[in-house]
């Protein structure tokens, strides 16, 4: 999805670019190359483009261009319908900032959460505060943010944010705001009921859809094993040692299991790496450096963390978790099969991951078959069933649980 033009094309400071390459992005995406010019400009934004797009670094690009370090004061404000999302962005936050010297601050800001400690951190004034509107709009209340100095407000999964559960608190927080603040709204999907809701805030806006017609590489080769989750880091060791992939991603979903994950991977005597959001910069550019010369096989990821990642000639993609979103399997498994170079996505699915294998073959009308590993050597598990071409193979998955595979599809003997 990346666009022709590059970043200092569209306007990003030579600072930025800097600490863009220092995270290995390279070129901005489609919504990027039309949003970030429109934001440098003060223009309201409405943007609508597929999970995986880039909308997050897409609307902080041009914030952090914003900031006047000059002014210790709150300058923009980031919501969020999740506590998740609000971590993820912060952490995205983090890492460009500590990428430019750690200048611009920045303050998570969510619910079930200790507010005390907030209001404390609310005391060093951070420029770019991040959170759910309850959370912002208690604090707004109680005279902690000073709302009227915030000069752009972020709604990220605006459709989620203006929905009938949270509009009323997104649209009290936006009101404490002056008239004349930026307002960005970014979202996968976008109703007209959300551009209703919010035509009395927008300022002439600028509505972006992107909307590519995806597609997975000819290039890569998918393929699956069915297993419980608990038997699933087993079942990724022996492939790893029947395979032995000259580069592979490792895609987890729960950033706090990639640590776990790759000391288990050390301890069975596999080199590996962890890349995730908390990852200091240090430790992130030592684990990029040592998987793109060779010196690592094997990087476990979380999608944050792998978020414009741009290494050479990786071979091997690993799902050790299924994400639930199909333009997520299509991020990850972008990443080999580059260059007219083949690759294997290789997906380790529970009983209940299942039907999300069936929403990826049917979204891009690939096959997903199902395999066995045994005996060193891996098997269709379904060697009479004739497949054809890229139609999906959805009604070859499920039963499989049925037939004896409900444990793992790799045997206990290998």
């Amino acid at each position: 999805m990346e666009s022709t033009a590059s970043f200092e094309q569209i306007g990003i400071h030579p600072l930025l670019l800097e600490a863009l390459q220092k995270e290995g992005v390279a070129k901005p995406t489609h919504i990027q190359e039309k949003a970030i010019p429109l934001i440098l400009a003060n223009q309201d934004v409405v943007g609508q483009s597929e999970t995986g797009s880039g909308k997050t670094l897409a609307y902080l690009l041009p914030i952090f261009q914003k900031i006047d370090l000059l002014k210790k004061e709150n300058q923009a404000l980031i919501l969020t319908p999740t506590h998740e999302l609000a971590l993820q962005v912060h952490r995205q936050i983090q890492s460009l900032s500590q990428n430019l010297g750690g200048t611009i601050s920045s303050a998570a800001l969510i619910g079930n959460v200790n507010i005390t400690r907030q209001i404390e951190k609310l005391k060093e004034k951070p420029h770019i505060l991040v959170g759910s509107a309850g959370r912002i709009l208690e604090l707004i209340q109680k005279k902690k943010i000073s709302s009227q100095n915030l000069r752009t407000i972020v709604l990220d999964e605006a459709d989620r944010l203006l929905d009938e559960k949270n509009w009323q608190t997104v649209n009290a927080v936006i009101k404490t705001t002056l008239k004349d603040r930026q307002l960005l709204l970014f979202s996968a999907t976008l109703s007209s009921e959300t551009l209703e809701r919010t035509s009395s805030l927008l300022k002439e806006p600028a509505v972006l859809r992107v909307t590519e017609q995806a597609a997975v590489a000819s290039t890569i080769s998918h393929q699956y094993f069915a297993c419980e989750q608990r038997d699933k880091f087993e079942v990724l060791r022996k492939l790893v040692r029947h395979l032995e992939p000259p580069r592979a991603l490792i895609f987890i979903n729960k950033s706090e299991e990639i640590e776990k994950t790759v000391e288990k991977l050390k301890f069975h005597g596999l080199d590996a790496q962890a890349l995730s959001g908390s990852s200091q910069k240090g430790d992130r550019r030592k684990a990029m450096e040592d998987f793109r010369t060779g010196k690592v096989h094997l990087l476990v990821a979380s999608d944050l963390a792998a978020r414009g990642l741009d290494i050479k000639n990786i071979t091997h993609i690993f799902n050790l978790d299924i994400p639930e979103d199909p333009q997520l399997y299509l991020h990850r498994v972008g990443r080999t099969g580059r260059a007219g170079q083949s690759g294997i996505a290789i997906s380790l699915a529970s009983e209940k991951e299942v039907h999300f294998l069936h929403k990826v073959e049917n979204a891009f009308k690939i096959s997903i078959p199902l395999k066995t590993l045994s005996h060193g050597k891996v098997f269709d598990a379904h060697p009479h069933r004739k497949e054809q071409g890229n139609r999906p193979q959805g009604s070859t998955i499920k039963p499989s649980f049925k037939k004896g595979l409900k444990k793992s599809t790799v045997k206990k003997h290998i």
